[in-house]
This record gives C-alpha cells, structure tokens and sequence, in this order.
C-alpha cells in the first residue's frame, strides 16, 4: 500500500537589506580619515554576515548633524520609503542626529516604513519594545552636549575678539599667524590695490572681476571671480589696518544659520590692529562712490526671490539661472553666461519664464502653475542640452521635456511693433 504524504514547503529565506549612514562634522583630514574608516567598516560588516543583502553605506562630510538637509541622509530616507531598506546601521545617536525631534521624526517615520534602525555605540533597536524612550533620553543628552559645546566655543571667540584676535579665516592679501593676528602677503596685497584703483578709476564691480578673470588672476580660494567677491574686497574694514569683529554670528546651535549683527550683540572694533593695505581715504572714497552709485542705479537691480530661484542649474558650466528682464519679457538665463558671455559656457540658453511655468504645469499636471507645489515636488531643474528641461522630483524619480523656442512675431511686444510701425512710416 502507497500512502502519499504531503511535507509542510519551507519558505524562502529573504536576507535583510541592510544599509549604513556615517557622517563627520569636519572636513579636516583627521576627521575624512575618520569618515574613509566609517565606510570601510561597514562595507566589510555587512558583506560578511550572510544574513544581510548589502545596499550602501551613506557618508556626509562636514556636516553637522542638528541638519536635516543632508544629501547623503536624504538619499538613504528615499530609499527607504521606497521599500528598499529593512536595516540602517550607524554608530551613535549623535552620528545619526543631535537634534532630538529630528531623531525621533525620522526613527518614527522609519518604524512605519518598518525600517530598524541599529546605534552600535548604545546598542538599541529602533523597533524594540523600550528602543524609542532610550532614544529621547540619549538623543537629549546629545543635543545639550552640542549646545554646551557651541556656547564655549562662543565664549572663547569673543574673548578672542575682546583682544583683537581673529579666528580661522582666509582673505586676499593677508594671512593670520599663530597668534591670532594679521600679516600682509605682498603679492596679494597687490591685486587689492588693483581693485580699488580700478574702481576709483570708474569701472563696476562686473567689469573688475571679468578684467581680473581676463589676467588669470584667481581669487584667495582659487576660484574665479564674481561682483560679489569685488564688492566685499571693496567693502572690508580690514584692508585698511583696523578690525570691525562679530559682524555675523550663528542664530542658534540646532539650525546653526548665519546671521547678520545688526545690534543683536556687541561688536568689536580693533583700530590699528595690523599693517593697512588700503589707506583710510581711499577707502572712504571708494565706500563714497559706491554710496553714489547704489542711489543712482536704485531701482535697476532686485535681491526678490522666485519660485526658480536657485532651481535652475547649468549642465554647461554647474551655475544656477537668474531672473532677468529683457524687451521681449521675462526669461531665465545662465548667470555665467549672463555675466561672462558666451565664451564662458558656450551651451547655455535663455528660457522664456512662460515657458518654465507652461512646462512644470505639465510635469505636475496641474492646470496652473503653484509655487508651494512646485517647491515641495520639485528639488531642482538641470538643463543637460538647449531646449531641455530635466526635472529632478523630491522623490528621486526624473523626467526630461523638451521646448520650442518661441516665433519671431511671438517675441515681439506691443512697444516694439509701435516703434517698428513709426520708423516704417518715416521712411515712407
């Protein structure tokens, strides 16, 4: 007699997608050895446990961690809503994040995704049963280190600036000794006097930097000069042997954002502090000139920002797009090309902004265009080819449209075909 019997199956073994974030908040090389050793830990972790499926290790780099805004962090919370993470390791609270509602935020939006997070340093689950109260009172902890760590290091700058010292910091023409204080460099010194004379002489602050630029001649931190780096040469107390310290300072130790010192707090001024560069008169007759020309031209230029701003970014040459108002109307335009021309980033192409708006109602599909929408879907517009537009989402999804440029009779305004119309009747 045959008896079939039937055996229970066995389910399949799925091996947990595992993940690391490490971070540091300091780009010097002690801590990016630091951060390199992070990496090369987990890589090596998780390949070897054959339980885990290895899915990345995510890093920042000198990035504190009370902000949320960090590209690397970020990356890793998107795939994890995607479903593609069941574990994140990382080596402490504090690596993780200092701030305590953020933490809590993200472990909480994590737990829904059922996604555990791992802290090696304190050895706690997120998921476990005990894991979130542990958290509160250690990432609490955390965050009122880093407040203690910010207000000493507050108090010991402005001791600092009580005695006319100045902290880390890099300008044209001089550089800071061990003791805190300032001394020319002699070639520096130079190309300062050069900016100052140019501008006495009655050029702008565009035609200085692209004069510099023409001579090769680099800012301190290599890079190729602006309007705004001429305006703050030209507008630096420092030049001329005195010192204005505490001009900025950090709103808080969470957001740790830089504000201007409008009477908030003391200032500190140090006079003849360190050798001048610039004499007292002619700095004063250059902030005289600028006062001139700021009244005279009041009114041609706007610091307003729109919803594009700061969207918009050049595959040609990595800079954003600026709002500019032209005779055929308003459109987009690639600041390099807008300020060095054509040379400079020779693909970059104005984009009508009725265009941009048209275009993102369709990618959005909607019938009209919103700005908060619009901010909250969109993380950025690259711009890999003329009349291409690449929508990058917040969800890590991107979609490319293409557009036409407009008529010849579309460009033409109202004001334009009345002049066109006059010029033609005259001749006639």
């Amino acid at each position: 007699m045959i008896q079939k019997v039937a055996f229970p199956q066995k389910k399949p073994f799925l091996l947990k997608r595992t993940a690391a974030y490490a971070r540091v908040s300091s780009g010097k090389d002690a801590m990016l050895h630091s951060l390199s050793a992070q990496v090369s830990y987990y890589n090596q972790l998780i390949q070897s446990n054959p339980e885990w499926l290895f899915c990345g290790v995510y890093a920042d780099e000198a990035l504190t961690g009370t902000k949320e805004n960090r590209a690397e962090f970020q990356k890793l919370l998107n795939r994890c809503r995607r479903g593609e993470i069941d574990l994140i390791l990382t080596k402490s609270i504090s690596r993780f994040a200092r701030n305590t509602v953020t933490l809590l935020e993200t472990v909480r939006e994590l737990k829904t995704l059922g996604v555990d997070v791992y802290f090696e340093e304190q050895r706690i689950h997120s998921m476990s049963s005990d894991g979130e109260l542990m958290l509160s009172i250690l990432a609490s902890y955390a965050q009122e280190e880093s407040y203690s760590a910010s207000e000493n290091k507050k108090w010991q700058m402005r001791k600092d600036f009580e005695q006319g010292k100045v902290g880390s910091m890099r300008m044209l023409g001089y550089r800071r000794t061990k003791s805190g204080k300032l001394e020319i460099v002699p070639e520096e010194a130079e190309i300062v006097k050069m900016i100052f004379l140019y501008y006495l002489s009655g050029m702008g602050k565009l035609a200085i930097a692209k004069k510099l630029n023409e001579q090769q001649i680099c800012t301190v931190r290599g890079c190729a000069w602006t309007t705004e780096d001429v305006r703050r040469t030209l507008r630096n107390e420092k030049y001329t042997g005195n010192l204005l310290l505490q001009k900025s300072f950090r709103e808080n130790h969470i957001t740790k954002k830089k504000v201007a010192n409008i009477g908030q707090l003391p200032q500190y001024f140090v006079a003849g502090s360190h050798e001048a560069i610039i004499s007292q008169e002619q700095f004063d007759a250059v902030q005289k000139q600028m006062a001139e020309r700021q009244k005279k031209y009041a009114g041609s230029c706007t610091t307003n920002r729109y919803p594009f701003t700061q969207k918009i970014r050049c595959a040609c040459c990595g800079k954003y797009y600026r709002r500019k108002t032209t005779v055929t109307g308003v459109v987009w335009i690639c600041s390099t090309y807008n300020t060095k021309g054509k040379k400079y980033c020779p693909t970059a192409k104005q984009i009508p902004e009725n265009t941009l708006i048209s275009a993102c109602c369709d990618v959005l599909e909607i019938s009209e265009f919103d700005a908060e929408r619009f901010a909250e879907q969109i993380e950025q517009i690259q711009i890999p080819a003329p009349n291409e537009l690449q929508f990058c989402f917040s969800d890590g999804t991107e979609q490319t449209v293409s557009w036409k440029d407009r008529s010849r009779s579309e460009s033409w305004t109202a004001e334009m075909r009345e002049k066109a119309r006059q010029k033609k009747w005259r001749q006639s």
